[in-house]
């Protein structure tokens, strides 16, 4: 099957590489663009074509994805230089922001893209890693207008579950409730493992020991497996972990909402980052423990 209008992609890191593979196996032709062109080299040995700029992509495709690292990034991909704003004629197509990014600043920038082209916006950041991406198993939680969804919906099905939340923002702050449930479990986690080595238990057992029962989890058949092995290999890294914890933290401030754990999260990943294991998987916040532990 191939299906005959193009998808614009913007971002072909490790996400953007797990969604471009899902989107050809399932038919369709992708065009795509990164800063980074060891990336943009990938993606075209898998099939991608390669354009010039954002603005570029969004003048072929009718929709457009965006996965890129920071809330600034998304602003340069639509408001900089090469931009998508640079688009005369928006009109009928639709912007999809799968980055994780500031819930104020999605706002402006889907207003400003609606009103500079006519361009329908719609976050919908995902959970579930770039090998997710690749399966077509992602969780896709989305913020937008009635007629933006209903016009992505057969797409978005490819590459996951997803879930419409409300109007533009909804998306990101529903993420913000998974990162807080993910990432302070991240550190639960690691806490456990820790235990189990002093314990001298095989601790590569606990996720088929606790399977049936209220402890077992995606996350920890996922994550403690990696965390025994020393297995740091990035599917993300600690930094964007530390990113999306402050943005959590900013936005709860903001709310006055108390979130203590998310909160001690913060602290430890901030520590290790600061040990300089940035670039490594969030799994190695387990070596955080460890170090705590030996000092004690």
């Amino acid at each position: 099957m191939t299906n005959t209008s193009p998808i614009g992609f913007i971002g072909l890191g490790k996400m953007g590489a797990g969604f471009t593979s899902r989107l050809i196996e399932s038919g369709y032709s992708v065009i795509g663009y990164d800063i980074d062109d060891t990336c943009c080299q990938a993606a075209r040995a898998r099939g991608v074509d390669i354009a010039e700029s954002p603005a570029k992509v969004a003048e072929r495709a009718e929709i457009i994805q965006v996965c890129v690292i920071s809330t600034t990034a998304v602003e340069a991909v639509i408001l900089g230089e090469g931009g998508i704003v640079e688009v005369a004629q928006g009109q009928g197509k639709t912007l999809i922001d799968h980055s994780t990014t500031e819930l104020e600043t999605t706002k402006r920038l889907a207003r400003s893209l609606r009103e500079r082209t006519g361009m329908q916006f719609v976050d919908a950041p995902v959970s579930g890693g770039p090998g997710a991406a690749a399966e077509g198993r992602l969780a896709i939680m989305a913020g937008g207008d009635q007629a933006a969804i209903d016009a992505i919906q057969p797409l978005m099905t490819t590459l996951g579950q997803f879930t419409h939340m409300g109007e533009v923002g909804a998306g990101q702050a529903t993420k913000l409730i998974n990162q807080a449930l993910v990432l302070s479990n991240y550190c639960v986690i690691a806490e456990a493992c820790n235990l189990g080595n002093r314990f001298g238990i095989d601790v590569s057992k606990i996720p088929d020991a606790l399977s049936s029962g209220y402890a077992g989890s995606n996350l920890l058949n996922d994550l403690l497996p990696r965390m025994v092995e020393n297995d740091f290999e990035p599917r993300g890294y600690a930094r964007q972990i530390l990113k999306d914890l402050h943005m959590l933290q900013d936005a709860s401030n903001a709310l006055n909402v108390p979130m203590p754990m998310a909160g001690t999260a913060n602290s430890l990943y901030s520590m290790l980052v600061a040990q300089g294991k940035g670039e490594l998987d969030g799994a190695a916040i387990v070596s955080l423990m460890e170090g705590i532990t030996q000092e004690e």
